[in-house]
């Protein structure tokens, strides 16, 4: 079995609420209630819910880019909340994430190979690249992602929205990192186009061995994506086994709903 990479245990996070009268007291939203997940290497963990179950404040925990109010997040043993300034960027360059619009996760005035480079630049003195190895290495993730030199110079508005995904996962992939975490990366494109990004990121797992955290509503993709599904509903786990299972034998009423709502090509 392989070693766990990731595990959340007992994960809650709260937001406040505008007070009802100056004095009553403040309210608080519950995001994530006790959330436990486990994520091995070289596995792809699906975490599935309606909008506002919880998935995108997971998220960003599992990136250490919020605090949790309870629990903890362990990557390879190891307290995140617990890392200073140099651990918390070696968090970041050990695990990235593709955003569900690629156009807004642009800059738009920055060229595609300053998109990809960007992160080498910034984690320079942990990775040892000088300017020429860095543009090598950004024609490299280029080609792994099915563009190439022509696309170097470009800008996000000449590119279509299936090239801007694949841009966003070769700068992800840019930091060699270990973990990917999928947030709806192909909610935004055509039909067409997510069949030709889901298996471009299938290849890329088999190429550099990664493990994905595959966050989505989209039922159809995760169960062709994922080996394991954790299904939230109001910040709270409510079923999680691995993907056929789930599949074929739901035990939540929530589960059930959500599988009986796929459309009939996707079984």
């Amino acid at each position: 079995m392989s070693p766990v990479l990731i595990e959340a245990r007992e994960v809650s996070r709260c937001y406040p609420l505008p007070r009802e009268r100056l004095w009553s007291p403040p309210r608080m939203l519950r995001a994530l209630d006790a959330v436990s997940l486990t994520v091995r290497q070289g596995q792809t963990v699906g975490v599935v819910g309606e909008s506002g179950s919880g998935k995108s404040t997971l998220t960003r925990c599992l990136l250490g880019l919020e605090p949790v109010d309870g629990g903890q997040i362990l990557y390879r043993g190891e307290d995140i909340a617990a890392h200073d300034a140099r651990g918390r960027r070696r968090h970041a360059s050990r695990v990235q994430v593709v955003f569900q619009d690629p156009s807004a996760s642009m800059n738009p005035r920055m060229t595609v190979q300053d998109i990809v480079a960007e992160g080498m630049v910034i984690h320079q003195p942990e990775m040892g690249l000088d300017a020429v190895a860095r543009s090598a290495r950004v024609l490299t993730l280029l080609d792994h992602v099915g563009l190439g030199r022509s696309h170097l110079f470009r800008y996000a508005h000449e590119l279509s929205g299936g090239q801007r995904q694949r841009v966003c996962i070769a700068r992800a992939l840019a930091l060699q990192p270990e973990c990917l975490i999928l947030d709806e990366p192909t909610s935004a494109l055509d039909v067409s186009v997510q069949a030709q990004v889901l298996n471009l990121l299938h290849e890329m797992q088999q190429t550099f061995g990664l493990t994905y955290v595959f966050v989505s509503h989209d039922l159809a993709v995760v169960r062709y994506l994922c080996d394991e599904v954790v299904v939230l509903r109001g910040g709270r786990v409510v079923e999680a086994a691995p993907t056929e299972t789930l599949f074929s034998h739901p035990q939540h009423d929530y589960t059930r709903a959500l599988i009986a709502a796929m459309p009939a090509w996707a079984f």
